[in-house]
């Protein structure tokens, strides 16, 4: 089971698409096969050596043509393009990041012809937030710090449901267009045609205390990140946020808490998770000092996760 679960976080998944995921490995390898065998049947008219000496190389090539056509029909092509992107930058020393991978190697040739001509585009990031903003402030001024960072990530948006809230300040005196929502049209669209529109193609929650509908998920499959205040799966699911978390944490007696970032989906904090850093908790701790180590925490690992997992 620690296996299942190493595995669920590394792809960053529950546990429904996980035996998705796995039945499309099955019957891609399944169909890939019978493919290959049935090729090579009509070349060999006996199993010989040369039969099953050619038998591994075309099953190596037809398996992600299959895997990819199953991926269709049980719902994870986007994970699957993913994982392919991936697997073929490793095979051909295009990086350990997939599809990014061989998007830096692009980039590499294309700055070699002309870096003064060719810049990469920026991936364009929304912050939703619902209160002050100070996560989303140390985000920003992150990636405002020149760099390669800041050449390729851009806080695009601030996303908000709470009139006033100091976020909307941070996002204006930054000059950052801004985006107010309303709950019922959130739950029904997700707003998922007015980030399109913004060319949003990652999502941070920061902050944000809304449940995520199913249909933004959906637009946005591994797209949004959410940090929590503990170190999940303790201390999750709906209603903990904020002192909340901090004074389950104390009243449990816990000797420690931190954060977790870890991947959306549609159930409060059981998405993959991506990264924890830890604090101790100690017997003079009230739920407003934990709330300062936490704070201390998220500033200094959030940004940075997002650069990683982006570049």
């Amino acid at each position: 089971m620690k296996g299942i679960q190493k595995l669920q976080n590394k792809w960053g998944v529950g546990p429904g698409q996980f035996w998705l995921i796995i039945l499309t490995f099955a019957l891609g390898g399944s169909l890939s096969g019978r493919l290959c065998s049935k090729i090579l049947n009509l070349v060999f008219l006996d199993k010989n050596w040369a039969f099953w000496l050619i038998y591994p190389l075309i099953l190596t090539i037809l398996w992600p043509f299959s895997v990819i056509f199953v991926s269709f029909f049980t719902g994870q092509f986007a994970f699957f393009k993913g994982y392919l992107g991936r697997v073929g930058g490793r095979l051909f020393g295009l990086g350990g990041e997939g599809e990014v991978g061989v998007t830096a190697a692009a980039d590499a040739v294309s700055g070699s012809i002309s870096t003064a001509n060719l810049t990469p585009a920026p991936i364009h990031v929304a912050i939703f937030a619902s209160g002050a903003g100070s996560n989303a402030r140390k985000i920003i001024e992150y990636f405002e710090g020149g760099g390669l960072a800041a050449a390729r990530i851009k806080v695009s948006l601030i996303v908000c449901n709470v009139p006033g809230a100091g976020v909307l300040e941070i996002a204006k005196e930054k000059g950052i267009p801004t985006l107010m929502i309303k709950k019922d049209e959130f739950t029904a669209t997700g707003y998922v045609e007015s980030l399109h529109n913004a060319e949003i193609q990652f999502i941070v929650l920061a902050g944000f205390l809304w449940k995520v509908p199913e249909v933004l998920v959906r637009a946005y499959p591994k797209g949004i990140i959410n940090i929590h205040p503990a170190l999940l799966p303790k201390y999750g699911g709906k209603g903990m946020y904020g002192s909340r978390v901090h004074e389950a944490v104390i009243a449990a007696g816990e000797k420690e808490s931190g954060i977790t970032i870890h991947w959306v989906n549609e159930h409060y904090d059981e998405g993959g998770i991506i990264y924890q850093a830890k604090c101790e908790v100690t017997l003079s701790d009230t739920p407003a000092t934990l709330a300062n180590k936490i704070h201390a925490l998220e500033h200094a690992h959030f940004a940075p996760t997002i650069e990683r997992l982006l570049s």
